[in-house]
């Protein structure tokens, strides 16, 4: 693995909101099956409405994810977008848009696939990544625009 290559994985594995549980090994598969994809300010990355074929993880820069009637989300290095279109092999349930210069992988469907009858460990840590990245993103959601009634506390975890 190119040095290059090696501290885009570094930003990719260590991210809070990215595939936490992919290993050394399966983000080198990854990297391999990546293509680069670049986008300027403005650009949009997935469109609402369209399928992705695939989904980008961003190396550099950041994106904002736009869905009506809602607030929307900033992603920024090592998090992934078209993740629904991914799983569900629908059009995108919103738009990505560039905040500045962008640079990311973009990983296919059909490479993703590949590598995922070559390596069915791998496939399982990058499903239970996306569900987590989900549910991740659910709860922020929902603790941004929940109101709960007086009295009544959040639970401490779960």
């Amino acid at each position: 693995m190119s040095k290059s290559t090696e501290q885009e994985v570094l930003v990719l594995s260590s991210s809070k909101h990215g595939l936490v549980y992919l290993t050394s090994n399966d983000w080198a598969l990854v990297a391999d099956k990546a293509s680069r994809a670049q986008f300027k300010e403005g650009a949009i990355l997935i469109q609402k409405g369209k399928r992705a074929n695939g989904v980008y993880l961003l190396l550099k820069g950041s994106a904002r994810v736009v869905i009506p009637s809602q607030a929307s989300r900033i992603l920024g290095p090592g998090e992934i977008c078209g993740e629904m279109s991914f799983l569900e092999d629908s059009p995108a349930s919103a738009s990505v848009i560039a905040e500045g210069d962008v640079e990311a992988y973009h990983l296919d469907r059909s490479a993703l696939q590949s590598l995922f009858e070559l390596y069915p460990h791998l496939g399982s840590r990058f499903y239970r990544s996306l569900a987590t990245s989900l549910s991740h993103r659910l709860r922020e959601l929902i603790g941004a625009s929940a109101q709960l009634p007086a009295g009544v506390s959040k639970p401490s975890s779960g």
